[in-house]
């Protein structure tokens, strides 16, 4: 029973993976198997390999170019990280990723005045023509926060960002570069996944057998004993 509760969990991880195979910036997890006697056995840990960069020419996509993170507030607060970067301005002049996380700044999350245009540079520099300033007249706003933590460190949630041991936050780091008008994609193997998923089912096909075939001793060890009665 411990296995089969370990594969379906792992099933369940899988499929995760295999939901986000589109999804900018997305790392995979991988699944650990200590032992199937133990339902503590099963653990997992993010893969941090990259994913394929693409080119969309939009001004407000960014990539990190080699290793690093781009530093995003988390939904209680705290700070994490991830490599999605397809950018943008909210209502509230907040600059966030596509599913609304903020982008953290030098000093906290970025909001941008009104402008006509933004920029960002290869250090993550944010710069913006003023509304109703000349087309050359460029103001520095604030400067996206590039980390480099210890990976061995790095932690995944459930809602798949990652972070520090409690709470812990890593400093800037100005070697971590980007580039703009790209975004990186999922991490995942489609067909890898697939693989898992068909030689995930046959295990937990091979663990319900063994469970009916100890039903099934158990059931003709009960018999015998009654005869012998």
């Amino acid at each position: 029973m411990a296995g089969a509760r370990q594969v379906m969990k792992a099933q369940a991880i899988n499929a995760n993976n295999l939901a986000n195979a589109s999804t900018d910036g997305f790392r995979a997890e991988l699944v650990h198997v200590s032992s199937l006697e133990d339902d503590n056995g099963l653990t997992s840990t993010p893969d941090l390999g990259t994913g394929m960069v693409r080119t969309t020419g939009n001004p407000l996509d960014i990539s990190v170019d080699g290793e690093g993170w781009i530093a995003i507030q988390t939904a209680d607060g705290k700070e994490g990280y991830t490599r999605r970067g397809d950018l943008r301005v909210d209502t509230l002049g907040q600059l966030t990723n596509a599913v609304g996380q903020r982008i953290m700044g030098q000093g906290g999350p970025i909001t941008l005045p009104p402008s006509n245009n933004i920029e960002i540079g290869a250090d993550g520099t944010v710069s913006i023509q003023p509304v109703g300033q000349a087309i050359t007249t460029r103001v520095v706003v604030d400067r996206i926060k590039l980390a480099l933590p210890d990976k061995r460190k790095l932690q995944r949630g459930d809602d798949g960002i990652l972070r520090l041991p409690r709470g812990a936050t890593a400093d800037p780091d100005a070697k971590v570069k980007i580039q703009t008008g790209t975004l990186e994609g999922s991490n995942v193997n489609a067909v890898g996944e697939m693989l898992k998923m068909i030689d995930l089912a046959r295990q937990f096909e091979a663990q319900v057998k063994l469970m009916d075939s100890a039903k099934q001793n158990s059931n003709e060890l009960a018999s015998i004993l009654k005869l012998s009665n």
